[in-house]
């Protein structure tokens, strides 16, 4: 059998597949009031199908663990009984596809308060649904973006207890794997660098201190994590700069320390911590830092960017450089795509008892 079409176990769950689906946000919800950060047809459509299509694992978009965590004001939330409930309606569907449901939780921290990416993705104030961005140092994204508030200790740690309360409720709204957003220059990648930490304290200077947000959050998040469920953590492996920030060795030298907090797979992806870098993108660009994660550790690893044929998902697993694959905006130009796949490489891919008509594999 296709290394992809095999299932993979962690913890107590299994799998069916490796094809995975990436968190990318819709932009979709209500920005205010009793329906802000809350699931509605849209997100349900969207998920639904990917599911049909025979993907084996999905993680929610960005779902922000509060209002200011969000990074627009359209985002999914977790933070109230409300979104909790709306999410079920979801992970129940996936569970009927044989797709496990996972969820991405996450804080947006000085790239807050953005508009939706169709509307340009610039700041927005108060006027537009917005707020004043916070993080752990008072420097801004780039050009045009607003100075961030520097946390105090006291709100760090009110952040580490609205994740453990974001693990808790998706639990509630039955996901099977939760997933820490520590990538793409959010909150918890923010903490990471030295490009945009520039703390003194205990949370700033040394890799121990600006590691210790992320693994208070991942102790956190564990904690209330059952233990017979897988915990994830994504990563920007590569802040991409020539120096003073976030680099491969010392996600190499992190991943082994999540290991021992009870993660159970590194999401491998690079960037989004600096603006106007260049980045080398090519055909599985980001893979060589997965499979740096994958031999140099005992940590599992997801492999994403710019994968987009079955041919080369399969070649990634084979050779040892991830344990998955993460689709992302192939998944929105093809929802099929993990039934496309299996008629290429001779797999075994769920097809909705609806859709036997049309199926080639069965």
């Amino acid at each position: 059998m296709s290394v992809l079409f095999e299932p993979y176990t962690l913890r107590s769950l299994t799998i069916p597949n490796r094809i995975w689906m990436a968190p990318m946000c819709q932009y979709s919800a209500a920005p205010e009031g009793p329906e802000a950060g809350v699931a509605h047809d849209w997100h349900f459509a969207h998920y639904a199908a990917r599911a049909a299509g025979g993907t084996g694992l999905i993680l929610l978009e960005a779902t922000a663990v509060s209002p200011e965590g969000r990074i627009s004001p359209y985002d999914l939330g977790i933070w109230n009984d409300h979104q909790t409930e709306t999410l079920r309606r979801i992970t129940d569907f996936l569970k009927s596809q044989g797709t496990t449901p996972g969820i991405q939780i996450a804080h947006s921290g000085r790239k807050g308060s953005t508009d939706r990416p169709w509307k340009g993705g610039a700041p927005v104030g108060p006027g537009a649904h917005g707020w004043q961005p916070s993080g752990p140092s008072p420097v801004a994204f780039a050009d045009g973006h607003p100075v961030p508030i520097e946390l105090t200790t006291d709100e760090i740690q009110e952040i580490v207890g609205q994740f453990a309360d974001a693990a808790r409720r998706a639990l509630e709204a039955g996901f099977e794997v939760v997933e820490v957003h520590g990538a793409h220059g959010y909150l918890i990648g923010e903490f990471l660098s030295h490009h945009s930490n520039r703390r003194t304290d205990a949370y700033g200077g040394s890799f121990e201190n600006r590691t210790r947000f992320a693994l208070e959050v991942v102790d956190a998040v564990r904690a209330v994590w059952p233990d017979h469920l897988p915990l994830f953590f994504r990563i920007s492996a590569t802040d991409w700069l020539e120096d003073n920030g976030w680099t491969a060795d010392d996600t190499v030298r992190f991943a082994a320390l999540l290991k021992e907090h009870g993660v159970d797979l590194l999401d491998v992806s690079t960037g989004g911590n600096a603006s106007g870098v260049r980045i080398p993108t090519a055909p599985g660009y980001q893979v060589p830092f997965a499979a740096r994660v994958k031999n140099e550790t005992t940590l599992p690893v997801a492999a994403v960017g710019l994968i987009t044929e079955p041919e080369h998902a399969e070649k990634i697993l084979a050779n040892d450089e991830a344990d998955a694959i993460l689709l992302g905006r192939e998944l929105l130009r093809n929802p099929y795509w993990a039934q496309h796949a299996a008629r290429g490489l001779g797999g075994d891919v769920h097809v909705p008892d609806q859709y036997h008509r049309s199926s080639a594999l069965r």
